[in-house]
C-alpha cells in the first residue's frame, strides 16, 4: 500500500509562488527510495497533464515544456516527502495538482501519467 497526501495549495496572484508538498506512507514492505515520483495536474475542462518527475535519488528530473524554468521538483527521502516549487505562476497554471508514485523503472520513470499511486490532490488557483 502506498498512500500519498498533498498539501500547500492555495490562491495566489499571477507572478507569485507556491510550494506544494506530498508526504508518502508505504506499508507494502518497499522503501521510499524505490519509487520515482511526480506531479500531475488537471484544470477544469482540460486533460490531465504530467508536470514533473524525479528519480529515486533525486539527481535527475523531467518537466513538461509548459513549466520548464518556472517549476522545480525535489524530494527529501529521509522525510518521505516530495516538493514542487512553483514560481512565476500564470493563470493557466490553475488546476488540481496530484502527486504520484511508481516503482522505479529506467524505461518508464518519465511517464508520470502512468504511475499507479496518486494522492487526492491539492487545488492551485492563480488569478490575473
Amino acid at each position: 500500500q502506498v498512500q500519498l497526501v498533498e498539501s500547500g495549495g492555495g490562491s495566489v496572484q499571477a507572478g507569485g509562488s507556491l510550494t506544494l508538498s506530498c508526504t508518502a506512507s508505504i506499508t507494502n514492505g518497499d522503501t521510499y527510495n524505490m519509487y520515482s515520483l511526480g506531479w500531475i495536474r488537471q484544470a477544469p475542462g482540460k486533460e490531465r497533464e504530467g508536470v514533473a518527475a524525479i528519480v529515486p535519488g533525486g539527481g535527475v528530473t523531467d518537466y513538461a515544456e509548459s513549466v520548464k524554468g518556472r517549476f522545480t521538483i525535489s524530494r527529501v527521502n529521509a522525510k518521505a516527502t516530495l516538493y514542487l516549487q512553483m514560481n512565476s505562476l500564470k493563470p493557466e497554471d490553475t488546476a488540481m495538482y496530484y502527486c504520484a508514485a511508481a516503482r522505479f523503472r529506467s524505461e518508464t520513470w518519465r511517464r508520470v501519467m502512468e504511475y499507479p499511486y496518486w494522492g487526492q490532490g491539492t487545488q492551485v488557483t492563480v488569478s490575473s
